[in-house]
C-alpha cells in the first residue's frame, strides 16, 4: 500500500514538473523599434531646389575643397524613404516634431494648410508634436485644421478650403505637454502610449515656450506655455506609473553645433549650444531620445553626465532629411538598451541628386540604412496628391503681378538683404500718403522673409503671384503707429537685448538710417539715427509701418504694442504687388551702418 501511494506521488510529482516546463515562458527577445523621424516640414511638399551641404572627400587640410552641395528634398520623395525604412522593420514609428504647418509655399498656404495634413496622412505619419507656427492662425483654426471639415468662406479669402473634396483633418495625435488653457487644461494630448511586440513606448511632445514672442499675440490668445523640461519631467513620471520605461521626447525647440549641416552624424557635437541642449540637462533621465526641431540644423548628438548615451536629433527642415533610430527595448526592463540602439540621420534623395553625391552618402551608411536608400523611390501616391493640389492653384500662382530688375536675395549683409529692403521698400510706399497713415518709414522682421524673389532669365523680370506668396506666406496686414523719436531708438536699442550675443536687425526702408556701434553699451549702439536724411528729434511724434505681427509684440517687440493713432493698412503681400509694378532693382544702399571698431 505504501509502495503504491509512493508510486503515485512520483507520479504525480514527475507530471506536476513535466506541466511546468511545459508552460514556463522562454526568454523573449529584444523588440526593436525604428522611429522615423522629420521637423519643419512648413508646407515644402514639391520637390524644390533644396541642398544639403556635405564634407567634401577631395578636402584636405593642405587643400581644402567647399562642401558638396547634394540636392535633396520632396514629400513624394519622403514617403517613398519612410516606406523602405518601415520595410525594413517590424516595428516602425512616424513622427513629425512640429512647424509642418505655417510659413510655407503657397502650395500649403492656398488652401489653408489641409494639403499639407493630407499628405502627412498620406506619408504614414504616427505621432507628430505642435510647433510654435502651427499657431500662426489661432488655436480655433489649428483645431479645426487637424480635426478636419471645411473652413467656411469669409469675404476676401483668396485661400481655398476642402480643394480636393472635404477635409479629413489629421488621423494621427499632436501632442504638447506645455500648452495650457485658460483653465489649466493640456490644449492637446501631452502624451500619447504606443505598443510594439507587448512593450509599451510612451511618446511626450512640447513646443518652445518662446512660442508667445514669436507667434502674433491673437495666435496664442488664451493659451499658456509652460517650462519644456518641467512639463515632460512630470508627463514622463505619470507614464512610469502606468508601467511605460521606454520615453521618447519630441520637442519643438533646437540648437546649433560647430558641425551643424555639415557632418550631421557627428555624435560629439562640437561646440554644441541653444535652448535644447539646456532643456535636456534638466530632462529626467527616464526620457530614452530626444527629437528636436526649430532651428533647421542637422544633429545627431550622444549626450555624457546623468543621461549618458542619449541622442538628441534634428533632421535641418523642409523634407530635406529625417532622423532614423533603431531602439532596441528590453523585454526584461521595458526600457531602451541604449547602448545596442543605433541612430542616423539620412537624406532624402530626389531626383536632382546627382549619382555620385548617392553613392557617396550611401556607402557612409550602415547596411541597413544603406539599402533603404538605395530602394528608395517617390511615392506614387503622394506625387499624385501633391501634382493635383499644385494644378488647382496653379491658376493664381502663374499669374504675373510684376518686372525686377535684378534677383532679391535674402543673405544678410552688413544686417540687412536685398529681399528685405525690398518689402520694407513697398510697406513705406503703400502707406507713405498722408490718407494711407502718413508713414516716414516702414520696418520688416527679418523672420517674415521667407524665401528670395528670383529674376529668371534677362532683365526686367517677370514676378508671379507663387513668387511673391513664397516671400510673404503670412497674409499680415501693414500697420501705421505714432511713437516718439526716443522710443524708436528703444526698439532699435532692443535689435540686441540683453542675453542676446548677437543682434537681431529689423529691416527698414530707404527713408531710415543709423549707425551701430556694435561693441557700446546697450543704449548707446544706435547713433546718427536719420528719416530722408534729417536727424530724428527725441521729442518728435513719428509716424512709421509695420505689419501687424509685429505690431501685436511678434519676436519680442513690445514697445510696439505701445504705438499710438494706429491706422490698420492693406494685406502685406498686395503692398508688395502693387511696388513691383514699377520695376524695382536690388541696390547695395547701407541703411545701417555697422561699426565694429
Amino acid at each position: 500500500m505504501n509502495l503504491i501511494r509512493h508510486s503515485a506521488l512520483a507520479l504525480a510529482a514527475t507530471t506536476a514538473l513535466l506541466a511546468g516546463c511545459a508552460t514556463a515562458p522562454a526568454p523573449k527577445e529584444p523588440v526593436t523599434l525604428r522611429v522615423v523621424a522629420f521637423n519643419d516640414l512648413h508646407g515644402h511638399l514639391q520637390t524644390a531646389a533644396l541642398n544639403l551641404p556635405h564634407p567634401n572627400p577631395a578636402s584636405t587640410a593642405a587643400n581644402p575643397a567647399p562642401p558638396l552641395r547634394v540636392n535633396v528634398g520632396g514629400t513624394a520623395e519622403l514617403a517613398g524613404l519612410v516606406k523602405e525604412l518601415r520595410k525594413g522593420a517590424p516595428h516602425s514609428v512616424v513622427v513629425s516634431s512640429g512647424d509642418a504647418i505655417g510659413g510655407t509655399p503657397l502650395i500649403s498656404a492656398i488652401f489653408f494648410h489641409e494639403a499639407t495634413i493630407d499628405v502627412m496622412n498620406r506619408i504614414g505619419v504616427d505621432v507628430a508634436a505642435l510647433g510654435n507656427h502651427e499657431f500662426d492662425a489661432g488655436a480655433a483654426e489649428l483645431q479645426r485644421v487637424l480635426a478636419g471639415g471645411c473652413r467656411p468662406a469669409q469675404p476676401g479669402d483668396t485661400a481655398m478650403s476642402c480643394a480636393l473634396g472635404r477635409h479629413e483633418g489629421a488621423k494621427f495625435p499632436h501632442l504638447a505637454a506645455n500648452v495650457l488653457k485658460a483653465d489649466g487644461t493640456p490644449l492637446v494630448a501631452p502624451s500619447v502610449i504606443k505598443t510594439y511586440g507587448g512593450i509599451k513606448v510612451g511618446f511626450i511632445g512640447a513646443v518652445t515656450r518662446g512660442t508667445p514672442t514669436i507667434v502674433v499675440p491673437s495666435g496664442v490668445a488664451g493659451l499658456r506655455f509652460t517650462d519644456e523640461a518641467d512639463a515632460i519631467n512630470a508627463e514622463a513620471a505619470r507614464l512610469q506609473a502606468q508601467g511605460v520605461q521606454a520615453i521618447v521626447a519630441t520637442i519643438h525647440e533646437g540648437g546649433f553645433n560647430d558641425a551643424a549641416q555639415m557632418e550631421w552624424n557627428a555624435n560629439s557635437c562640437p561646440g554644441r549650444r541653444g535652448e535644447i541642449f539646456e532643456i535636456e540637462k534638466r530632462l529626467s533621465a527616464a526620457v530614452d531620445v530626444v527629437l528636436s526641431a526649430h532651428t533647421h540644423q542637422g544633429y545627431a548628438c550622444v549626450m555624457d553626465g546623468a543621461s549618458k548615451g542619449r541622442p538628441v536629433m534634428q533632421a535641418l527642415s523642409f523634407a530635406r532629411g529625417v532622423s532614423v533610430l533603431d531602439l532596441v527595448l528590453d523585454p526584461a526592463t521595458g526600457d531602451v538598451d541604449r547602448s545596442k540602439s543605433v541612430w542616423r540621420n539620412l537624406p532624402v534623395f530626389n531626383a536632382r541628386t546627382e549619382a555620385a553625391h548617392r553613392e557617396l552618402i550611401i556607402g557612409q551608411e550602415p547596411a541597413p540604412f544603406a539599402a533603404a536608400l538605395r530602394a528608395a523611390q517617390p511615392d506614387a501616391d503622394v506625387a499624385q496628391r501633391v501634382a493635383a493640389y499644385a494644378e488647382k492653384a496653379k491658376p493664381l500662382a502663374d499669374r504675373v503681378v510684376g518686372r525686377i530688375g535684378g534677383a532679391f536675395d535674402t543673405a544678410a549683409n552688413r544686417g540687412s538683404s536685398s529681399a528685405g529692403r525690398l518689402i520694407a521698400d513697398a510697406q513705406h510706399a503703400a502707406t507713405r500718403a498722408p490718407d494711407r497713415g502718413g508713414a516716414r518709414f516702414a520696418l520688416m522682421n527679418p523672420g517674415g522673409v521667407r524665401a528670395p524673389l528670383p529674376c529668371r532669365g534677362t532683365p526686367p523680370c517677370e514676378v508671379t503671384y507663387g513668387d511673391v506668396f513664397t516671400m510673404q506666406p503670412f497674409g499680415n496686414s501693414l500697420v501705421v503707429m505714432t511713437l516718439t523719436g526716443a522710443e524708436i531708438k528703444q526698439m532699435l536699442e532692443d535689435q540686441q537685448r540683453a542675453g542676446r550675443t548677437n543682434p537681431s536687425f529689423l529691416l527698414p526702408s530707404k527713408s531710415l538710417s543709423y549707425r551701430w556701434l556694435a561693441k557700446a553699451p546697450y543704449g548707446q549702439r544706435v547713433q546718427d539715427l536719420r528719416i530722408d536724411g534729417q536727424p530724428v528729434d527725441p521729442a518728435a511724434a513719428i509716424r512709421f509701418t509695420v505689419n501687424s505681427f509685429m505690431a501685436d509684440g511678434g519676436d519680442g517687440l513690445s514697445l510696439l504694442r505701445q504705438g499710438r493713432e494706429r491706422l490698420g493698412g492693406e494685406l502685406d503681400i498686395d503692398a508688395l504687388v502693387s511696388f513691383l509694378k514699377t520695376t524695382p532693382s536690388p541696390s547695395a544702399d547701407e541703411r545701417v551702418v555697422i561699426v565694429n571698431d
